[in-house]
């Protein structure tokens, strides 16, 4: 085992390919046949190394032998949601959400149509109600209400008749075909992930480990990708399976925070970690024949805090028509009778109002919303019409043989714990 310490920086440890035990002939096992191409790490082998008390730095050390494990900070990842290709992107959440400079409220929901400037959006009532607003705009993201991983599911943004997902969606075109992209932090794409490509209830049968295992490989995967202008990476097994967050299981997320941060490097570059369900165990494989994506300091920075927004709307706010007794909800004339003073009553004095903070300039708010929205915090980037980055700080290793680890070190072993 070779390790490497760096000077102002995070540690990472170089593999060397450990003595093999007694026994062993990597080189003689089978590759899988129907259940994936065999290359890198076998979900199965993992889960049986996993039993024998392998860590997941051992799995890994054994199946990409000469890999370096990385670190990284808080990154996104974009991902094109292939069941949605030449669709509009139909979406609701039961917090409300945010497009085109306008808070829409529970209860109501966005469509997105692509267009080469933006998109053209429409807010409906429900799914497939009424229409109440129309419009369009260059800033083609739906966001939800509030900002940051590990959001909680009333906040998720959902798919009208489909699945749900964490962080924004948007939409893009490819050539004259729609895209729909899912901006999302890292962690809570893999929370997607790894229940998906491994099974959860692993856990319980001592595979903890091959859980975090799959966990740095799949990180690693997606951010070593770059297959279109305006996403990384797709949700099928042609990258990595993503339902959303359909599958989220509590025992994959554990293996998901358990190794946030960490990936696979060669030479410095992200490695493009493949995998399979190999079911007799697969072999190790060389990592000179995967492909490596950015270095970890070649990451894009990750969302930032917008300014708060201090000027008023420019378009005038939706009023009512017709006859409130019979267009206002029977509920809401209760409320007033309920609140109203008794006859000859004093009624209380209202204290002085806080000034509110208004939206950005052109913004309004979507129809039937009463109050100032809350402008998100942040902002995701949009789809470019180039090949995107992807996030983050990173570790530079330098082989040092013989040097010693340092504090922010993980140590490896290609041995059985």
């Amino acid at each position: 085992m070779v390790t490497a310490a760096l000077t102002g920086g995070t540690a990472a440890v170089l593999w060397a390919w450990p003595e093999g035990r007694a026994g062993d002939d990597i080189h003689a096992q089978a590759v899988a046949g129907p259940y994936g191409h065999g290359r890198g790490l076998s979900q199965h082998g993992a889960l049986n190394q996993a039993k024998d008390g392998w860590t997941a730095e051992s799995i890994l050390a054994h199946y990409y032998p000469g890999a370096e494990l990385g670190a990284i900070g808080q990154t996104n990842v974009l991902v094109r949601l292939m069941a949605q290709d030449d669709s509009t992107l139909d979406v609701y959440s039961d917090a409300g959400l945010f497009v085109a400079g306008r808070r829409v409220i529970p209860g109501q929901a966005a469509h997105l149509t692509a267009t080469p400037n933006g998109a053209d959006v429409v807010i409906t009532s429900d799914c497939d109600g009424e229409v109440l607003w129309e419009g369009s705009t260059d800033d083609p993201w739906v966001y939800p209400v509030e900002f940051g991983p590990d959001r909680p599911a009333v906040e998720h943004l959902a798919l009208c008749g489909g699945s749900a997902y964490r962080g924004a969606l948007g939409v893009a075109l490819d050539g004259e075909s729609a895209r729909t992209v899912n901006d999302v932090d890292v962690d809570d794409y893999l929370r997607g992930v790894v229940p998906a490509e491994m099974q959860a209830n692993w856990a319980d049968q001592g595979g903890a480990e091959a859980l975090r295992a799959q966990a740095i490989a799949a990180r690693s995967y997606a951010l070593s990708e770059t297959r279109y202008a305006y996403a990384q990476t797709c949700d099928t097994t042609d990258c990595q399976a993503y339902p959303g967050t359909d599958r989220e299981d509590d025992r994959a997320t554990a293996a998901v925070f358990a190794s946030s941060g960490q990936v696979l490097l060669r030479d410095g570059h992200i490695l493009r970690s493949e995998y399979s369900a190999a079911p007799d165990g697969g072999s190790a494989i060389d990592i000179q024949t995967l492909a490596v994506g950015p270095t970890p300091a070649e990451l894009a920075p990750g969302p930032m805090p917008s300014e708060v927004p201090s000027e008023l709307p420019t378009e005038e706010a939706p009023t009512w028509e017709g006859d409130a007794a019979t267009d206002l909800p029977a509920v809401l004339l209760d409320l007033i009778e309920l609140v109203a003073p008794e006859p000859g009553a004093t009624a209380p004095q209202p204290p002085a109002p806080t000034p509110a903070r208004a939206p950005n300039p052109g913004t309004t708010l979507a129809p039937t919303t009463a109050s100032t929205p809350t402008p998100p915090a942040v902002r995701y980037p949009q789809p470019t019409t180039s090949t995107p980055n992807i996030p983050v700080r990173s570790a530079q290793v330098a082989d040092v043989p013989g040097a010693t680890v340092t504090a922010e070190s993980v140590p490896l072993t290609g041995e059985s714990e």
